[in-house]
């Protein structure tokens, strides 16, 4: 029996210092904390290993936090783990999220050993006053640094994530940004808009009409989103997703499972997981984690799969995030129903608006829905 597709995340919820605008699971904490976690995590790693049998694991993800804070001791047991308890494809691709100020020569020697194979670096600005604005612990020569010895050290697959939207931030020090990310020619760049989210600093500064004052508006925020578009495909990227460009091939295939609903499993505090129609997520507690993680497969076995209406609505929402669109004999096939069947009335409306196009049996944005995206997808609910 041929086995199925899966991914793995791995989540690392430790930081140096909490960014200001961040509310992400992750914060500070000593070493003997996260030698401890690491050692649970390989509990829950291993209570899932009948899934062996069944699956062939294509990609693997570090996220964060910060996973490049940990000891490579830590990352190397971690790896070791995954090897040891799945069917790891020999081409599989091996990402670990890395912040400039926690790299040095021999983690990134360390990674290469154990087959890591792409980097993403999280810079968000090659201006040192947005950084510190933003609470980032790196300065944009740090950052530099650190890609060139990356690139250096044999990797050839580098993301650069970077952030519009900052307080204080003009068209001009945004187009500054692009300008010097793209010498130094990364294979894959991750733009985002500044999300002001409650419970974090950035909200009891930025969230009343006073704080938004000192926030890019709407319109200049679109602006610095078309002007990253029409830069970075002039220079080779390729928007694949709303947020993110790359190069021919290099495209993150991690992140297409999640937009196309593949099936992924999620280790660690508060890690979320879809998989053989359920979704799931770890509790976000630190003392349950240290208690449930090695009976996680059971409780994985004993949950029910969500409705196909659930389903159907995340396949399209997805789906519509990236620029291949959905393809309507995919969804056919998937649910063994017709998408007109159930989004004709939908699809043709917003079609009409010129949020949609729907050509050879495909359905996708087009840049005005793009701009709209949450209010177009929220169209694709079902009563």
């Amino acid at each position: 029996m041929e086995k199925r597709d899966l991914a793995l995340y791995i989540h690392i919820p430790y930081c140096v210092r909490k960014c200001d605008y961040c509310d992400f699971l992750s914060g500070p904490a000593g070493s003997d904390e996260q030698a401890y976690y690491v050692r649970v995590l390989q509990k829950e790693i291993r209570s899932y290993e009948t899934l062996s049998s069944i699956y062939k694991v294509r990609t693997v993800f570090f996220g964060g936090g910060t996973p490049s804070i940990l000891e490579d001791r830590h990352i190397t047991r971690i790896v070791e783990q995954l090897f040891s308890s799945y069917d790891i494809d020999d081409n599989a691709e091996i990402s670990i999220e890395c912040n400039p100020g926690t790299l040095t020569v021999d983690k990134l020697k360390t990674y290469r050993s154990l087959g890591i194979n792409r980097i993403s670096m999280g810079v968000q600005s090659a201006n040192d006053d947005e950084l510190r604005c933003l609470g980032r612990i790196h300065t944009w020569s740090e950052f530099k640094e650190n890609y060139i010895l990356a690139r250096r050290l044999g990797f050839d697959n580098i993301n650069v994530d970077l952030m519009s939207g900052i307080p204080g931030q003009t068209m001009d020090s945004w187009q500054e940004t692009l300008n010097r990310t793209v010498e130094l020619e990364p294979d894959h760049i991750s733009a985002y808009s500044l999300m002001i989210e409650k419970g974090t600093p950035f909200y009891e500064r930025y969230s009343t009409p006073e704080g938004r004052r000192y926030l890019p508006g709407e319109r200049d925020d679109r602006l610095m989103y078309h002007y990253t578009k029409t830069y970075l495909a002039e220079r080779g990227y390729e928007r694949y997703e709303i947020s993110n460009y790359a190069k021919p091939g290099f495209e993150c295939r991690h992140n297409l499972v999640y937009w196309r609903l593949g099936d992924y499993l999620g280790f660690g505090l508060g890690a979320s997981s879809y998989l053989d129609g359920r979704r799931f997520s770890n509790t976000r507690d630190k003392d349950e984690y240290w208690e449930s993680a090695k009976s996680a497969y059971q409780r994985f076995r004993a949950l029910e799969k969500q409705p196909e209406k659930d389903t159907m609505e995340e396949y399209m929402f997805l789906g519509l995030r990236t620029m291949e669109g959905v393809r309507s004999s995919a969804f056919e096939e998937k649910f063994r129903k017709s998408m007109t069947d159930i989004y004709g009335e939908t699809i043709d409306d917003l079609s009409q608006g010129g949020y949609l196009t729907w050509e050879d049996g495909v359905l996708r944005l087009t840049d005005r829905g793009i701009d709209v995206s949450n209010r177009v997808l929220s169209r694709f609910l079902l009563d």
